[in-house]
C-alpha cells in the first residue's frame, strides 16, 4: 500500500498473542495484494483497467466500494474513490485495514496495543495500567516538531495533508489538488472513518469544522494555510503527564 505498518502490543508474547499478530500481518499483506494501486495484478488495478469486474473480485472489494460510496455521500462529495477519475479506494482502505488488524488482536485477548499504518493509528486499551495512550501530531509548518499531543484509551487518529507528500489529495469535485488547509487530523472510535473524514476535511477547508459536527464521536484539528491551528470542542488534547 505504499507505506509502513507497525505494531505495539502491550501483552506477554504468549502463543495466542503471537498467532494473532501473525494473522494481523498476513491480513495486511492480503489487503495489499487485493487493493494496492502500486500492483498491476491487484484486484483494484485490474478493475480500474477493465480486466476484472467487481463481481469477480474478492468479496471485500465490494464491501469497501460500498463504504466509499457512503463516505462520498456523508462528506458532501469531498471524499471519493475516483477523485482522480481512476478507481483508487486507498483513502479508505488503509484505515479500514488497520482497524481490522487491530480487531484481530483484540479478539485474541490482546486489546492493549496499537497498529500504525503510515502515521494513521488505531489504539486500544492502555500502554500501562492507569495510563492513556499519547500521540504527537506533527506540525506541518515545522517538520520534525510536534504541533500538539492527543491522548485516550480506545480511539483512532488520522492525519491528512500535503506537508510530507506534497499536494497529493485531489478535490473530487474539480479533479485538482486540494489547497485550502495544510493539514487535518481527525480522532474518533474507528480508523476507517477517521481516515476518510481527515481526507474530506482537507478538501472542505475551514468549513470542515461545521461539517464534523454531523459525524458523532469524531473530532477535528486543522492547520490553515497561515499556520493557525483550530480544533473542535471535544478534540482530545493531552492534559498533564501521561
Amino acid at each position: 500500500m505504499g507505506t509502513v505498518f507497525s505494531f505495539d502490543v502491550r501483552h506477554p508474547p504468549t502463543r495466542v498473542v503471537r498467532a494473532a499478530l501473525g494473522e494481523a500481518v498476513a491480513w495486511l499483506h492480503h489487503v495489499d495484494r487485493v487493493f494496492s494501486t502500486y500492483r498491476p495484478d491487484s484486484a483494484v488495478s485490474r478493475i480500474a483497467d477493465g480486466s476484472m469486474n467487481v463481481a469477480d473480485a474478492p468479496a471485500e472489494v465490494g464491501r469497501v466500494l460500498e463504504m466509499c460510496e457512503r463516505a462520498e455521500t456523508a462528506s458532501r462529495e469531498c471524499f471519493s474513490a475516483r477523485a482522480g477519475k481512476r478507481l483508487d479506494p486507498s483513502g479508505l482502505v488503509k484505515g479500514w485495514a488497520v482497524e481490522q488488524a487491530y480487531g484481530i488482536l483484540r479478539a485474541a485477548g490482546a486489546p492493549n496495543g496499537l497498529v500504525n499504518g503510515g502515521g494513521d493509528i488505531r489504539l486500544g486499551g492502555e500502554p500501562a495500567p492507569g495510563r492513556p495512550w499519547r500521540v504527537a501530531i506533527a506540525d506541518p509548518c515545522h517538520p520534525g516538531r510536534p504541533l500538539t499531543t492527543v491522548e485516550g484509551r480506545d480511539f483512532a487518529v488520522a492525519t491528512s495533508g500535503g506537508a510530507e507528500r506534497g499536494p497529493h489529495i485531489l478535490d473530487p469535485r474539480t479533479g485538482r489538488p486540494a489547497h485550502r488547509l495544510l493539514a487535518a487530523t481527525v480522532t474518533g472510535p474507528d480508523l476507517t472513518w477517521a481516515d476518510c473524514w481527515a481526507t474530506a476535511a482537507v478538501v472542505q477547508g475551514p468549513g470542515a469544522h461545521a461539517w464534523i459536527r454531523s459525524r458523532p464521536g469524531y473530532e477535528l484539528l486543522t492547520v490553515a494555510l497561515d499556520g493557525q491551528a483550530r480544533r473542535s470542542a471535544g478534540f482530545p488534547l493531552a492534559t498533564g503527564r501521561g
